[in-house]
């Protein structure tokens, strides 16, 4: 159903990494430094093979109960990547890699689209897959414009899970019709958009993420000072 054709939504939730943070950067950026301290070998992986094979730890142990702080499941997939590839994994490894995430900062654009959706009247709050003293730093750099933030720790779930997005609603005081999510994760995101039923804005930066193949979001743009644009079509701002 068009955007237009719906009610103007109270909050706008977000995904952090990848939609508001710069994260596959960041994260890039962290793993060619703890590569460039092992010894040289070989068949010394790629980033990017070492960071899918990363991605791949994080996402299942997300998933195996019991619930798990970010931070441990961090330092878990970090340590079973290094196994797979049979480099020495180190504590501080972990903690430079968990450090480098509360520094990662936003995108380009960001802070001013942020400030252009407050100003428009919208709340704005954070649904994300970490824990909130990782994520206090990245909120730090979003200019004081985001009005609350649900994290996989408050919650004790994680995306695509119903009950973080459960957590969140009940904790706004909303029902999914009052609000639009806006993020980048097709996988993580639109399972959840799909289930639940709540509008879905999709931040494709060309990351070669796919879409799922039984759902639709209700809008894609390529950044996220598109959205404004998206909204005032909608006759919302």
């Amino acid at each position: 159903m068009p955007l237009n054709s719906l009610p103007r939504p109270q909050w706008l939730t977000f995904d952090c990494y990848g939609t508001l943070i710069q994260w596959d950067e960041g994260l890039q950026a962290a793993v060619a430094r703890i590569l460039a301290g092992k010894p040289p070998a070989h068949s010394a992986p790629t980033a990017d093979a070492f960071l899918h094979a990363y991605d791949q730890h994080e996402h299942r142990l997300e998933r195996t109960p019991p619930h798990r702080s970010f931070a441990d499941i961090s330092r878990e997939s970090l340590r079973l990547t290094m196994q797979d590839f049979g480099l020495p994994y180190r504590p501080e490894d972990a903690d430079m890699l968990i450090g480098s995430i509360s520094a990662m900062p936003p995108f380009p654009e960001v802070v001013d689209t942020l400030a252009t959706l407050k100003q428009a009247g919208f709340r704005l709050c954070i649904i994300s897959n970490t824990d909130e003293g990782i994520i206090a730093g990245n909120v730090a750099q979003l200019g004081g414009h985001i009005d609350r933030v649900i994290t996989a720790e408050s919650a004790g779930a994680y995306k695509p899970s119903r009950k973080i997005f459960a957590h969140a609603h009940q904790s706004l005081g909303v029902t999914p019709d009052d609000i639009v999510h806006i993020c980048a994760s097709p996988h993580l995101d639109h399972a959840a958009a799909r289930d639940i039923g709540f509008r879905c804005v999709w931040i494709d930066r060309g990351t070669g993420r796919q879409l799922l193949p039984d759902y639709r979001p209700d809008a894609t743009v390529p950044t996220l000072d598109r959205v404004p644009g998206v909204f005032r079509s909608a006759g919302w701002l």
